[in-house]
């Protein structure tokens, strides 16, 4: 295929780069896997008296989402405790800190920062005061619009304390004459950008979604008590029985008088981010009604009808492209077998200071298993190609395992463009299929084959609503239609609202 993936590639000079990236430079912050990162998961708990105990469950159970920083905020009549650090959530919470904790309200957080400034001033949640009392909130998403609301807040006498959009929201409730939900209403409805918020006050928690569902929350019970998380997986973690999905647009409220339903906007066009269901959320998680195990499944079901090649055994990059692989090697029947092995107990791998010590930071990460793979032709599935740094590696281990033919299928299509709704984005000159076609692609990542799941093939995968435009997703990254207004030069590219 020679078909050029590019879709104007001059545009990139227009995008904000961040602070760990230089124009036309890759960024070092992840030298060793070029995966793309989700930026946070939040939690929430209204009316249990173990709050802080589940939320430390509930935020175990949402790691995946972030392992930078994490925090938890409870209330107890009317008395905020919090703490937040750095690290991951059974680092930074121990028995003490989780006793300290009291209350039966809490909303917490896990980060990965991408743009912002890796400092627990900006770990959530983030606790303010303010004429109405005590005031925290978190949130996993972006607000595009943040650069133009910040600078017209400061010029009218705001001062921030950190560098997290988050506390835009903050501002904007405070500045306000009317009461609690009206002033929250308010604030959503200048925001523009992919958000989940929970905002938590003495004795009100407050959800919320964006107009377009960009961000996933979902709602359960347990008992008498309401809990709110990002993925469903973390409430079959607490015990909580799943309710239903937070609509886009949504607003809701609990206080002493129990659940009250109402919107800040209308829904707008459906845009669930597709690579929730490609790569971010747990297999065990539901989005929409949607198992994530069955979606990847169907993918690799969808790639094997699109891009069947010959083979002996059918392996998939752990973790998130196992289901892929395993639906590949069903419709194919070419036998799936567990060619790649992730090593879980490494932890984060920081910059490596030679070429010798990166490459062995992968291995340490990921080995190829080589009485599996030895003397096979070997069809290897992912979930996407960012720089294609990884892909190469991946792809040479397993010829150095002995592989004979290494064919890769990808369960997306080329990831051209970057992200303004919360994904750590590279500078959009490293992203290798906005500049190279899928034939300089293979070349690159030395493969014998390369092919990428189509569109119309995600879309059918996942199906989450048939009747909405690209099955309600947002296919951004894929195919330049950004479903919210963007303005390239003034937008925080790959900065999300932990950060």
């Amino acid at each position: 295929m020679t078909t050029r993936l590019a879709n104007g590639g001059t545009a990139v000079q227009r995008f904000w780069t961040g602070d760990y990236y230089n124009e036309g430079n890759s960024s070092n912050r992840d030298s060793i896997f070029d995966k793309l990162k989700e930026e946070c998961g939040v939690f929430g708990v209204f009316g249990h008296p173990e709050a802080a105990n589940l939320s430390f469950f509930g935020l175990h159970a949402l790691q995946h989402r972030g392992e930078e920083s994490c925090g938890i905020c409870t209330s107890d009549d009317g008395t905020f405790h919090y703490h937040r650090g750095m690290g991951l959530v059974k680092e930074v919470f121990d028995r003490d800190r989780l006793e300290g904790l009291k209350g039966s309200h809490a909303i917490g957080h896990v980060r990965y920062s991408t743009s912002g400034a890796s400092q627990l001033g900006n770990a959530q949640p983030l606790v303010f005061k303010y004429r109405g009392g005590d005031l925290a909130i978190c949130t996993n998403g972006n607000l595009v619009n943040e650069p133009g609301i910040r600078k017209e807040l400061e010029e009218s006498g705001s001062i921030f304390q950190t560098t997290s959009d988050t506390e835009v929201i903050a501002h904007l409730i405070a500045r306000s004459s009317k009461d609690l939900v009206e002033a929250v209403r308010d604030a959503f409805q200048r925001l523009i950008g992919g958000y989940a918020f929970l905002i938590m006050t003495k004795d009100k928690v407050i959800a919320a979604c964006d107009p377009h569902g960009l961000r996933p929350l979902v709602m359960g019970r347990l008992g008498d008590a309401y809990i709110f998380a990002s993925e469903s997986c973390a409430l079959e973690t607490t015990g909580a029985e799943f309710v239903r999905d937070v609509e886009p647009g949504e607003l809701l409220v609990l206080d002493k008088d129990g659940l009250h339903e109402t919107r800040f906007a209308p829904i707008e066009r459906r845009a669930i981010c597709a690579m929730e269901y490609i790569y971010f959320a747990r297999p065990d998680s539901d989005i929409y009604g949607l198992n994530l195990h069955s979606a990847r499944k169907r993918m690799g079901q969808v790639l094997a009808q699109e891009a069947f090649v010959d083979a002996d055994i059918v392996t998939g990059v752990p973790d998130s492209s196992i289901s892929a692989a395993i639906g590949y090697a069903e419709q194919t029947g070419i036998p799936y077998e567990l060619g790649l092995i992730k090593n879980k107990y490494t932890g984060r791998t920081f910059i490596q200071p030679s070429q010798e010590l990166r490459e062995k930071g992968v291995k340490m990460k990921l080995s190829a298993v080589r009485k599996v793979v030895e003397g096979k032709r070997v069809v290897m599935i992912d979930d996407s190609i960012v720089r294609g740094t990884t892909s190469l590696r991946i792809v040479n281990m397993l010829r150095e395992a002995g592989a004979l033919e290494v064919h890769v299928r990808i369960t997306s299509p080329p990831f051209m463009n970057p992200c303004y709704y919360g994904i750590d984005t590279p500078n959009p000159a490293d992203l290798i299929a906005s500049s190279k076609t899928v034939e300089e692609i293979r070349q690159a990542i030395n493969a014998d084959s390369l092919f990428f799941l189509s569109e119309q093939g995600l879309i059918d995968s996942v199906g989450a609503h048939p009747n909405e435009k690209n099955g309600g997703l947002c296919l951004a990254c894929f195919n330049n239609d950004y479903p919210t207004a963007v303005r390239f030069e003034e937008a925080k590219l790959t900065s999300c609202s932990c950060d």
